[in-house]
């Protein structure tokens, strides 16, 4: 520790922060995301790298010498946005209130005085780390400097920046030099980007080995590369960071100044009272009433990627990030330097006494956590490695069944200790919670044990909670209860060198199955109060999500049979189209080439073949996405047929070559897994396979759909809600003329066209309906003008007539649009029919974009939520009609608004006429709902 020195570069992070947090405020409105993102970034780097020495670099105002050197340098970058300046002495104060020195040094930027520092430390015979998202520190990387960025997880050493760059630290300065740095506006060689670079030196060794052999480099870039090369030197110069800066007029010493000191907990109360960090208040202070509200008032919309990005993506957060707008959340404590699980009360159970013992304990418990630990994550195949309990906080017990290592203690043995538990597994009376019990209940549905007495699930709890955030155990622990709990990667390692759970030590095993438990017991107590308290949400969870998390275990464990034989057959047929489709694209493209390949394809589109440039990717390159090619396909041939190919081949991949290789053995059918705690509005996502995206708008992804088939003696039946969100959309607006088209019966399209062309019903022709089901869907999912006139191949005057001309003609919509707008700004969030609270981060955002993008998802998620719940609700009651009744019966799939069973003939006529009855029942609304049936001997024929 005494050898260490962290340096962090504030002037990289402070913009980062601030475009990537949501637009946080406290209660006076002045914003807070970059002061939030600092201190989180701050409070965390300095629990994970303790150091003697530290420092925050910030860029001095004022020139420097590169401005003198260049005077472009740095010019094309906007001025800082007027929400970040506001926050720029805040963000100093918290800083220094933190315990770290600032430095900013005039005429001198915080890339060099970092610099300098690394090779002063260095020379003292210690190690620095750099905390930055600036890939020009990486010149300074050697075997005493590592680069961290803490927003990404990333570590750069020498092997590291390796792997990541293709040179090595001492050729970072000749690579920036050839690429050039679009951020400081330091010009390269011209369409030299980062592997022409690193072939260039490679080859030739160095910039200077570059430069002395242009003439042997062919083509365009040679020539660029000759026309930069008197530019060159002075861009080396300019990309390299200054190592011997003169810090002593600035009292700048590792010595004295940079000795980390304590952060100041009166300071820092102040600074969380004056800004609004509720939940770091109760942290410092302890007091758990401090700068308490019922429930928070604004907050950010959950991304639908992975949560394990870095320190500020708005799916990972663990502390206040995308809370309300006081930047906080409504219970629990955010870590700065979070506290780790103390696991002496953790017993591992190896005798029957000591089994005997805790079955006693969990009897009389008004709760027990439980949790399993097993062989893979595959819910169907995994086998049970152990159990962990707690019943109550800062204890637990795990019960080691399967751990095979060498040397590893006799076990109880799983047969034996499921015997014994089995009769309080099944017992419904007997209260449990866990974190996703879904999971768990398949392990032992695995071992022949049906878990009964699911009572809570702090998976769900946190996703109706504060649906924007992550819900993973660990996140949960740090947001809510300020600890940092052991993961499992501790355990088992990483990649390929990851071991399984039944090969960890007894001790090392118990620590972490036994934190689970207890740790998700106390994460209960903390959240289930605020749900309790709150009907909406209790509604939402106790009436909605716990009991679909039960009924989703039965469909994943039903399953769907599908036909092998029909899908290698597919499979064939498209490989054979798609061969043709490739010669085609060679024809068209009077060559062969790689139809994968980006870069090809931009040159024989754009060089060889000279189609416009639609848009281009972030690097200036013209883009080739999807969303180019459909624009291209309109008018040119190569983009209509590389469209087809890549659909076809998609759908090859994912489905025809996939399905059949994941039928499982012991079934004999495809089980998806049903994510439930994913999207914000409450829809379910489907995975391994994903049974959501088989496309229905072409023939092949219809006939995919044929491969799911009912058994003999049986047929697929569905049953799917007809024009739901709109019929959603006509209750929440209460437009009058939409609830009288739903009442009557009406083809709500034409009664629309009828209204927007001023035509009677029986005179509205096909086209005037499909301009109106455009418009009818656009509009509630905030469709502009121009949008619409891109979907309907018209003029944007022409499609602003006819949203007005609908407004005119369905007011009630228009004022539901309006004050939705409103609500969502003053709240943070809107809600569904049942109270789901559905969240929108920039709402309030001075980003125009995301404030506009915001505002179509508040009026477009209530209809998506509720229908989302609709679905939920009609699956609880569906599958507590079929085992009422004991029918043979059973649902395997739920898709959108459809559900899918698979009925024996002798039920058929029943469940035709029982289960649209049942759709329609599970809420009233203002208008009638109805779900319509299809009966098949496969999906495709039922849908």
């Amino acid at each position: 520790m005494q050898k260490t020195l962290l340096l962090v570069d504030g002037s990289s992070y402070l913009y980062r922060a601030f475009h990537a947090m949501p637009d946080l405020r406290n209660p006076q409105g002045e914003p807070t995301g970059a002061i939030y993102g600092m201190i989180n970034m701050l409070r965390r780097l300095r629990y994970d790298y303790p150091a003697a020495y530290m420092a925050c670099v910030f860029d001095a105002k004022g020139k420097t010498f590169r401005d003198d050197l260049y005077a472009d340098y740095k010019a094309q970058r906007a001025p800082m946005p007027d929400d970040l300046r506001l926050q720029i002495e805040p963000i100093h104060e918290a800083v220094r209130a933190m315990g770290w020195p600032i430095l900013m040094v005039e005429g001198v930027e915080a890339d060099d005085v970092i610099g300098t520092l690394a090779v002063e430390a260095t020379s003292r015979g210690m190690n620095t780390i750099v905390s930055t998202g600036d890939k020009d520190l990486a010149q300074l990387v050697n075997a005493n400097v590592t680069l961290i960025n803490t927003m990404s997880n990333e570590k750069l050493d020498e092997a590291g920046v390796l792997a990541k760059f293709g040179v090595p630290p001492n050729r970072i300065i000749d690579y920036l030099t050839l690429i050039g740095d679009t951020v400081d506006n330091v010009p390269g060689v011209t369409k030299c980007g980062p592997k022409t670079a690193v072939k260039w030196l490679s080859e030739f060794d160095s910039l200077d080995g570059v430069i002395a052999n242009a003439d042997k480099i062919k083509g365009v870039v040679g020539d660029n590369l000759r026309q930069a090369l008197d530019w060159l030197p002075q861009g080396r110069v300019l990309i390299t960071v200054k190592t011997d800066c003169d810090l002593s007029g600035h009292h700048v010493s590792i010595d004295q100044s940079l000795i980390a000191k304590e952060e100041s907990k009166e300071a820092m109360l102040a600074f969380f009272t004056r800004y609004g960090f509720k939940s770091w208040l109760r942290e410092l202070s302890g007091d758990p009433t401090a700068g308490a509200t019922p429930l928070p008032t604004a907050s950010a919309s959950q991304k639908q990627a992975s949560p394990q990005g870095g320190l500020f993506d708005a799916n990972s957060n663990d502390g206040d990030a995308n809370d309300n707008a006081t930047s906080d959340t409504a219970s629990g404590t955010t870590p700065g330097a979070p506290t780790t699980t103390d696991a002496a009360n953790y017993e591992t159970i190896l005798t029957e006494d000591a089994l005997n013992r805790w079955i006693n304990t969990i009897n009389q418990a008004a709760l027990t956590c439980i949790d399993t630990e097993t062989t893979s994550l595959e819910p169907m195949n995994a086998q049970m490695v152990g159990i962990s309990l707690s019943c109550s906080a800062g204890s637990g017990a795990y019960i080691p069944l399967e751990h095979t290592y060498p040397g590893a203690p006799e076990q109880l043995g799983r047969d034996f200790v499921l015997g014994k538990l089995k009769s309080w597994l099944e017992d419904d009376s007997k209260a449990k919670v866990g974190q996703n019990l879904k999971y768990d209940s398949h392990i032992f549905a695995n071992h022949k044990v049906h878990l009964r007495g699911i009572a809570h699930d702090t998976l769900l709890q946190s996703y109706v909670f504060e649906s924007h955030k992550s819900h993973d155990m660990d996140s949960l622990a740090l947001r809510h209860l300020g600890k940092k709990t052991i993961s499992f990667e501790e355990v088992c390692g990483k990649g390929a060198s990851q071991i399984c759970f039944d090969q960890v030590d007894l001790d090392r095993a118990t620590h972490y199955a036994a934190e689970d438990a207890d740790i998700t017991l106390q994460l209960h107590q903390a959240m289930w109060p605020e749900i309790a308290h709150d009907a909406k949400l209790l509604r939402v969870y106790h009436d909605i999500e716990l009991p679909t998390s039960i009924v989703l275990q039965k469909i994943e464990r039903n399953g769907v049979r599908i036909d092998p034989d029909k899908l290698n057959a597919q499979s064939h047929e498209i490989g054979l189209r798609l061969l043709e489709l490739e010669q085609k694209a060679y024809e068209l493209a009077e060559q062969p080439f790689n139809l994968n390949s980006p870069k090809q394809l931009g040159e024989i589109f754009f060089v060889k073949l000279g189609l416009p440039v639609v848009k281009k990717t972030p690097s200036g390159a013209p883009s080739t996405d999807e969303e180019v090619l459909q624009k291209l396909a309109e008018d040119y041939p190569l983009p209509k047929v590389l469209l087809e190919y890549r659909g076809l081949a998609k759908l090859k991949s994912t489905y025809t070559d996939k399905l059949p290789k994941m039928v499982n053995a012991s079934t004999g059918r495809v089980h998806t897994n049903y994510a439930q705690a994913v999207a914000v509005t409450g829809r379910l996502a489907s995975n391994d396979p994903n049974l959501q995206n088989i496309p229905v708008r072409n023939a092949e992804g219809r006939r995919i759909r044929e491969a799911f088939v009912a058994p003999a003696g049986s047929h697929i039946v569905s049953a799917d809600y007809s024009q739901i969100e709109l019929r959603i959309m006509a209750h929440i607006s209460g437009d009058a003329s939409l609830l009288k088209a739903f009442a009557d019966g009406e083809d709500v399209h034409r009664a629309t066209a009828s209204e927007i062309f001023g035509v009677t019903l029986p005179e509205v022709t096909s086209e005037q309906r499909r301009y109106a089901k455009v418009i009818n869907f656009g509009l509630i999912y905030g469709m502009s003008a121009f949008g619409l006139a891109g979907n309907l191949g018209i003029e944007r005057s022409a499609a602003q007539s006819y949203i007005d001309k609908y407004f005119q003609r369905y007011p009630g919509v228009a004022q539901y649009m309006a004050d939705t707008r409103i609500q969502a700004k003053a709240q943070g969030y809107v809600e569904t029919v049942f109270g789901r609270r559905l969240w929108l981060a920039e709402i309030n955002s001075p980003n125009g974009p995301r404030r506009q993008g915001a505002e179509r998802a508040a009026i477009n998620a209530p209809m998506q939520g509720t229908a989302a719940d609709l679905i939920k609700l009609a699956m609880i009651a569906v599958q507590g009609w079929l085992e009422t009744d004991k029918l043979h019966s059973k649902m395997i799939m739920q898709v959108h608004d459809e559900l899918v069973l698979e009925v024996p003939d002798a039920e058929l006529e029943l469940v035709k006429r029982k289960l649209p009855e049942l759709m329609a029942n599970v809420a009233e609304l203002n208008v009638p709902l109805l779900a319509e049936v299809g009966v098949g001997n496969n999906w495709e024929e039922a849908h």
